[in-house]
Protein backbone atom coordinates (compact mmCIF):
# COMPACT_ATOMS: atom_id res chain seq x y z
CA UNK A 1 0.00 0.00 0.00
CA UNK A 2 1.19 3.51 -0.79
CA UNK A 3 0.77 5.54 2.40
CA UNK A 4 2.89 8.65 1.77
CA UNK A 5 1.83 11.67 -0.25
CA UNK A 6 5.55 12.18 -1.00
CA UNK A 7 5.72 9.00 -3.04
CA UNK A 8 6.99 9.87 -6.58
CA UNK A 9 3.98 8.16 -8.18
CA UNK A 10 1.59 10.27 -6.11
CA UNK A 11 3.35 13.45 -7.20
CA UNK A 12 3.24 12.33 -10.83
CA UNK A 13 -0.49 11.59 -10.73
CA UNK A 14 -1.34 14.75 -8.81
CA UNK A 15 0.33 16.84 -11.51
CA UNK A 16 -2.09 15.44 -14.09
CA UNK A 17 -4.95 17.20 -12.35
CA UNK A 18 -3.05 20.45 -11.92
CA UNK A 19 -2.33 21.64 -15.46
CA UNK A 20 -2.47 20.79 -19.15
CA UNK A 21 1.30 21.39 -19.24
CA UNK A 22 1.91 18.37 -17.02
CA UNK A 23 -0.66 16.26 -18.90
CA UNK A 24 0.98 16.89 -22.24
CA UNK A 25 4.47 16.43 -20.81
CA UNK A 26 3.53 13.01 -19.41
CA UNK A 27 1.17 12.12 -22.27
CA UNK A 28 -1.42 11.14 -19.66
CA UNK A 29 -4.66 12.47 -18.17
CA UNK A 30 -6.44 11.89 -14.87
CA UNK A 31 -9.73 9.98 -14.59
CA UNK A 32 -11.61 10.32 -11.30
CA UNK A 33 -14.39 8.17 -9.95
CA UNK A 34 -15.96 4.80 -10.63
CA UNK A 35 -18.41 6.09 -13.22
CA UNK A 36 -15.76 7.66 -15.43
CA UNK A 37 -13.41 4.69 -15.19
CA UNK A 38 -16.28 2.33 -15.98
CA UNK A 39 -17.10 4.47 -19.02
CA UNK A 40 -13.50 4.19 -20.21
CA UNK A 41 -13.48 0.43 -19.79
CA UNK A 42 -16.81 0.08 -21.62
CA UNK A 43 -15.15 1.34 -24.83
CA UNK A 44 -11.81 -0.39 -24.12
CA UNK A 45 -10.01 2.90 -23.57
CA UNK A 46 -6.54 2.09 -22.20
CA UNK A 47 -5.72 2.76 -18.55
CA UNK A 48 -2.15 3.12 -17.30
CA UNK A 49 -2.26 3.21 -13.49
CA UNK A 50 -5.29 2.76 -11.25
CA UNK A 51 -5.15 3.84 -7.60
CA UNK A 52 -7.87 2.77 -5.21
CA UNK A 53 -8.55 2.62 -1.48
CA UNK A 54 -9.47 -0.38 0.62
CA UNK A 55 -12.89 1.12 1.31
CA UNK A 56 -13.52 1.48 -2.42
CA UNK A 57 -12.50 -2.13 -3.10
CA UNK A 58 -14.94 -3.36 -0.46
CA UNK A 59 -17.87 -1.79 -2.31
CA UNK A 60 -16.62 -1.90 -5.92
CA UNK A 61 -17.96 -5.30 -6.87
CA UNK A 62 -17.60 -6.20 -10.53
CA UNK A 63 -15.59 -3.10 -11.44
CA UNK A 64 -12.66 -4.24 -9.31
CA UNK A 65 -12.86 -7.72 -10.85
CA UNK A 66 -12.84 -6.14 -14.32
CA UNK A 67 -9.76 -4.09 -13.46
CA UNK A 68 -7.90 -7.20 -12.32
CA UNK A 69 -8.09 -8.55 -15.86
CA UNK A 70 -7.56 -5.17 -17.55
CA UNK A 71 -4.14 -4.28 -18.92
CA UNK A 72 -3.20 -1.70 -16.29
CA UNK A 73 -1.18 -1.30 -13.10
CA UNK A 74 -3.19 -1.43 -9.85
CA UNK A 75 -2.04 0.36 -6.71
CA UNK A 76 -3.71 0.21 -3.31
CA UNK A 77 -3.35 3.61 -1.58
CA UNK A 78 -4.33 5.13 1.76
CA UNK A 79 -7.42 7.34 1.87
CA UNK A 80 -5.42 10.53 2.42
CA UNK A 81 -3.14 9.66 -0.50
CA UNK A 82 -6.05 9.27 -2.88
CA UNK A 83 -7.47 12.58 -1.65
CA UNK A 84 -4.12 14.22 -2.41
CA UNK A 85 -4.24 12.96 -6.00
CA UNK A 86 -7.89 13.76 -6.73
CA UNK A 87 -9.11 17.21 -7.77
CA UNK A 88 -12.55 16.73 -6.16
CA UNK A 89 -13.26 17.46 -2.50
CA UNK A 90 -14.90 14.10 -1.83
CA UNK A 91 -13.41 11.44 -4.16
CA UNK A 92 -15.19 8.09 -4.23
CA UNK A 93 -12.01 6.07 -3.73
CA UNK A 94 -10.55 5.49 -7.20
CA UNK A 95 -8.54 7.45 -9.76
CA UNK A 96 -6.62 6.40 -12.85
CA UNK A 97 -4.17 7.76 -15.37
CA UNK A 98 -4.82 7.13 -19.05
CA UNK A 99 -3.06 8.06 -22.30
CA UNK A 100 -4.05 11.30 -24.01
CA UNK A 101 -6.55 10.70 -26.82
CA UNK A 102 -5.53 10.33 -30.44
CA UNK A 103 -7.11 12.81 -32.90
CA UNK A 104 -10.56 11.63 -33.98
CA UNK A 105 -11.47 11.55 -37.69
CA UNK A 106 -14.55 13.67 -38.36
CA UNK A 107 -17.13 13.29 -41.10
CA UNK A 108 -19.98 15.80 -41.21
CA UNK A 109 -23.07 14.13 -42.63
CA UNK A 110 -25.71 16.30 -40.98
CA UNK A 111 -24.55 18.60 -38.19
CA UNK A 112 -21.42 19.27 -36.15
CA UNK A 113 -20.15 21.91 -33.72
CA UNK A 114 -17.07 24.13 -33.85
CA UNK A 115 -16.03 25.96 -30.70
CA UNK A 116 -13.98 29.15 -30.40
CA UNK A 117 -12.56 30.38 -27.12
CA UNK A 118 -14.67 28.26 -24.74
CA UNK A 119 -12.92 28.63 -21.38
CA UNK A 120 -15.22 27.13 -18.76
CA UNK A 121 -14.68 23.36 -18.35
CA UNK A 122 -18.26 22.90 -17.17
CA UNK A 123 -19.61 24.54 -20.33
CA UNK A 124 -17.49 22.33 -22.57
CA UNK A 125 -18.59 19.26 -20.61
CA UNK A 126 -22.23 20.23 -21.08
CA UNK A 127 -21.68 20.75 -24.81
CA UNK A 128 -20.04 17.34 -25.20
CA UNK A 129 -22.86 15.64 -23.30
CA UNK A 130 -25.59 17.45 -25.27
CA UNK A 131 -23.79 16.74 -28.53
CA UNK A 132 -23.77 13.02 -27.79
CA UNK A 133 -27.42 13.03 -26.71
CA UNK A 134 -28.58 14.86 -29.84
CA UNK A 135 -26.60 12.68 -32.24
CA UNK A 136 -24.17 15.38 -33.38
CA UNK A 137 -21.54 14.16 -35.86
CA UNK A 138 -18.70 15.64 -33.80
CA UNK A 139 -17.03 18.67 -32.26
CA UNK A 140 -14.16 20.78 -33.58
CA UNK A 141 -12.25 22.36 -30.71
CA UNK A 142 -10.47 25.59 -31.64
CA UNK A 143 -6.98 26.44 -30.43
CA UNK A 144 -8.21 29.02 -27.88
CA UNK A 145 -10.50 26.60 -26.02
CA UNK A 146 -9.88 25.04 -22.62
CA UNK A 147 -7.81 21.84 -22.66
CA UNK A 148 -9.98 18.86 -23.60
CA UNK A 149 -8.44 16.66 -20.90
CA UNK A 150 -9.26 18.98 -17.99
CA UNK A 151 -10.55 16.69 -15.19
CA UNK A 152 -13.71 18.77 -14.72
CA UNK A 153 -14.60 18.31 -18.40
CA UNK A 154 -14.09 14.57 -18.16
CA UNK A 155 -16.35 14.31 -15.10
CA UNK A 156 -19.11 16.59 -16.39
CA UNK A 157 -19.65 14.65 -19.63
CA UNK A 158 -21.12 11.69 -17.71
CA UNK A 159 -18.88 9.32 -19.66
CA UNK A 160 -19.78 10.67 -23.11
CA UNK A 161 -16.25 12.07 -23.53
CA UNK A 162 -15.13 8.57 -24.53
CA UNK A 163 -17.95 8.10 -27.05
CA UNK A 164 -17.72 11.46 -28.81
CA UNK A 165 -15.79 12.50 -31.91
CA UNK A 166 -13.79 15.54 -30.77
CA UNK A 167 -11.17 17.08 -33.02
CA UNK A 168 -8.82 19.70 -31.50
CA UNK A 169 -7.28 21.94 -34.16
CA UNK A 170 -4.45 24.46 -34.19
CA UNK A 171 -6.11 26.81 -36.69
CA UNK A 172 -9.88 27.10 -36.49
CA UNK A 173 -10.12 29.51 -39.43
CA UNK A 174 -8.32 27.05 -41.72
CA UNK A 175 -10.51 24.20 -40.45
CA UNK A 176 -13.71 26.11 -41.22
CA UNK A 177 -12.40 26.99 -44.67
CA UNK A 178 -11.77 23.28 -45.31
CA UNK A 179 -15.37 22.38 -44.52
CA UNK A 180 -16.73 25.32 -46.52
CA UNK A 181 -14.90 24.04 -49.58
CA UNK A 182 -16.64 20.71 -49.06
CA UNK A 183 -20.06 22.37 -49.18
CA UNK A 184 -20.78 22.47 -45.45
CA UNK A 185 -22.69 25.57 -44.30
CA UNK A 186 -20.86 27.55 -41.61
CA UNK A 187 -23.52 28.76 -39.17
CA UNK A 188 -22.70 31.35 -36.52
CA UNK A 189 -24.69 32.68 -33.60
CA UNK A 190 -25.22 36.31 -32.67
CA UNK A 191 -27.72 38.25 -30.62
CA UNK A 192 -27.85 40.78 -33.48
CA UNK A 193 -28.68 38.20 -36.18
CA UNK A 194 -31.91 38.68 -38.16
CA UNK A 195 -32.77 34.99 -38.53
CA UNK A 196 -34.14 33.07 -35.55
CA UNK A 197 -32.62 29.63 -35.09
CA UNK A 198 -35.84 27.68 -35.69
CA UNK A 199 -36.23 29.34 -39.11
CA UNK A 200 -32.97 27.85 -40.39
CA UNK A 201 -33.18 24.73 -42.55
CA UNK A 202 -31.07 22.15 -40.71
CA UNK A 203 -31.66 19.62 -43.49
CA UNK A 204 -28.53 21.03 -45.14
CA UNK A 205 -25.23 19.76 -43.66
CA UNK A 206 -24.13 22.45 -41.23
CA UNK A 207 -21.29 23.33 -38.90
CA UNK A 208 -22.52 25.39 -35.95
CA UNK A 209 -19.86 27.74 -34.59
CA UNK A 210 -20.14 28.88 -30.98
CA UNK A 211 -17.93 31.48 -29.34
CA UNK A 212 -16.47 32.54 -26.02
CA UNK A 213 -18.78 32.78 -23.01
CA UNK A 214 -18.37 36.54 -22.65
CA UNK A 215 -17.30 37.86 -26.06
CA UNK A 216 -19.00 35.47 -28.46
CA UNK A 217 -17.44 34.83 -31.85
CA UNK A 218 -14.51 36.93 -33.03
CA UNK A 219 -14.89 39.16 -36.07
CA UNK A 220 -12.62 36.87 -38.10
CA UNK A 221 -14.94 33.90 -37.55
CA UNK A 222 -18.15 35.90 -38.01
CA UNK A 223 -16.93 37.08 -41.42
CA UNK A 224 -16.61 33.44 -42.51
CA UNK A 225 -20.14 32.40 -41.63
CA UNK A 226 -22.70 31.68 -44.34
CA UNK A 227 -25.51 32.60 -42.00
CA UNK A 228 -25.92 33.81 -38.40
CA UNK A 229 -28.74 32.75 -36.11
CA UNK A 230 -30.25 34.41 -33.06
CA UNK A 231 -31.86 32.87 -29.99
CA UNK A 232 -34.58 35.31 -28.88
CA UNK A 233 -34.86 36.14 -25.19
CA UNK A 234 -37.24 38.39 -23.31
CA UNK A 235 -36.29 42.02 -22.78
CA UNK A 236 -33.92 42.51 -19.86
CA UNK A 237 -32.71 38.91 -19.93
CA UNK A 238 -29.06 38.21 -20.70
CA UNK A 239 -28.22 35.84 -23.53
CA UNK A 240 -28.12 32.13 -22.71
CA UNK A 241 -24.83 30.51 -21.82
CA UNK A 242 -22.98 28.64 -24.51
CA UNK A 243 -23.89 25.18 -23.18
CA UNK A 244 -27.61 25.97 -23.32
CA UNK A 245 -27.19 27.57 -26.75
CA UNK A 246 -25.55 24.44 -28.14
CA UNK A 247 -28.31 22.26 -26.69
CA UNK A 248 -31.12 24.35 -28.20
CA UNK A 249 -29.53 24.42 -31.65
CA UNK A 250 -28.75 20.70 -31.72
CA UNK A 251 -32.23 19.71 -30.59
CA UNK A 252 -33.89 22.02 -33.10
CA UNK A 253 -31.84 20.24 -35.77
CA UNK A 254 -32.97 16.91 -34.33
CA UNK A 255 -36.62 18.05 -34.23
CA UNK A 256 -36.46 19.07 -37.89
CA UNK A 257 -34.88 15.76 -38.80
CA UNK A 258 -37.68 13.83 -37.09
CA UNK A 259 -40.59 16.01 -38.25
CA UNK A 260 -39.26 17.14 -41.63
CA UNK A 261 -40.44 20.71 -40.93
CA UNK A 262 -39.00 23.98 -39.72
CA UNK A 263 -40.90 26.75 -37.93
CA UNK A 264 -41.56 29.80 -40.10
CA UNK A 265 -42.27 33.35 -38.86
Amino acid sequence: MISSVHNPLVKQLRQLGESSKHRHKQGQMLLEGSHLIQAAISVNYPLTIVCYTEAWRAKAGSLYDRLLSYNCRLELVADHVLSAIATTRHPDGIVASAPLPCPSPLEIKRIALALEGIQDPGNLGTIIRSSAAAGCDGIILGETCVDLTNPKILRSTAGQWFRSVIKPVNNLVAELQYWQRRGIKIVGTSAQADQVFWEYDFAQPSLLVLGNEGRGLTAAILQMTDVCLAIPVEEGVESLNVGMTATLLLYEAKRQLWSGTRLMP
